[in-house]
């Protein structure tokens, strides 16, 4: 992994359905390559959003890994 191309989202005040919406079309428009994708789900209101991300399935994602802050997530992006 080269540490230029990590990415991230913020998805903080959305449901389920809209972040899912938006983190299809934000992965669909990224370059090709290989990259890590911080997804900022936060963690303080519940668990809905940090669950969808860590089970979020996607052509492109190739492998998820927790955050040393648990509110993100990575996305490991082929």
């Amino acid at each position: 992994m080269n540490d230029m191309t990590k990415r991230e989202i913020d998805l903080h005040g959305m449901d389920v359905p809209q972040a899912k919406r938006c983190l299809d079309s934000y992965i669909a428009a990224l370059p090709r390559g290989e990259f890590e994708l911080d997804v900022i789900h936060g963690f303080n209101r519940g668990s809905a959003l940090k669950k969808f991300v860590y089970s979020y399935k996607n052509k492109r994602v190739a492998g998820t890994l927790l955050n040393l802050n648990g509110g993100v997530t990575t996305l490991i992006i082929k």
